[in-house]
């Protein structure tokens, strides 16, 4: 959709454009990126970024428009990004929660959760964590940030009255692994895993399967920055 857009707005002219940030179905994305190539500059960029939000779908908004150099790539250039999990358990809520927070109809042990998210905090071996792994893969990476915390983000008058987020901020994610890492502490609130399943989980050449992939419905990409 975006790049007919451009097509659109563009008139025709030639240009290619590279993703950063792309996520799967059903996962909402607060910031994502997009290097837009072309081969006649743009005069008036704020005109472009007005014209280019009108045009685009009601769910796509551009924030902001940022001229880089020749050298700079969206998609080799180092950038952490931040992902949000929004969940809530007990009960059933309201139907209108369902596309942004994932409910766990069964109670969670909130606080043994917290813990379990800090193990994933640092370097570790994250095969894991992969979906459909293959056998070359870079599987030794680092988190930089693993937490569940109350959400006090997001709002809304039918969502429940406590709800909470996995955080999660790193240079690199491989398929489904933050869906994986939420589906085993949901699995460890519910008392099916324990901490020291998580830890030797995360040792080197560990063959652990971890198969319990959260809804994609409750991950957000909270924000995409290069450094």
């Amino acid at each position: 959709m975006v790049d007919r857009t451009l097509n659109f707005i563009l008139e025709g002219q030639r240009f290619k454009s590279l993703a950063s940030g792309r996520t799967d179905a059903m996962v909402s994305a607060e910031e994502a990126a997009i290097e837009l190539f072309l081969y006649e500059p743009i005069e008036d960029k704020v005109a472009f970024l007005k014209l280019f939000n009108t045009n685009l779908p009601q769910d796509i908004r551009a924030l902001a428009i940022k001229e880089v150099d020749a050298k700079f790539n969206i998609i080799n250039n180092s950038k952490v990004k931040e992902y949000l999990y929004l969940f809530a358990f007990g009960d059933k809520f309201h139907p209108f929660c369902a596309p942004i927070l994932t409910t766990i109809l069964e109670d969670l042990d909130i606080e043994i959760m917290k813990k379990g998210a800090k193990l994933f905090q640092g370097e570790h071996y994250l095969k894991t964590y992969c979906y459909k792994p293959s056998d070359n893969g870079i599987y030794n990476r680092e988190i930089l940030t693993c937490e569940i915390i109350e959400n006090t983000i997001y709002s809304a008058n039918f969502f429940p009255k406590k709800s909470y987020l996995l955080r999660v901020r790193g240079k690199g994610f491989m398929r489904n692994q933050i869906r994986l890492m939420m589906g085993t502490l949901i699995d460890l609130g519910k008392g099916k895993l324990t901490l020291n399943d998580i830890e030797k989980s995360l040792e080197p050449e560990n063959t652990i399967k971890m198969e319990y992939i959260a809804p994609a419905s409750g991950l957000i990409l909270k924000s995409l920055q290069f450094e």
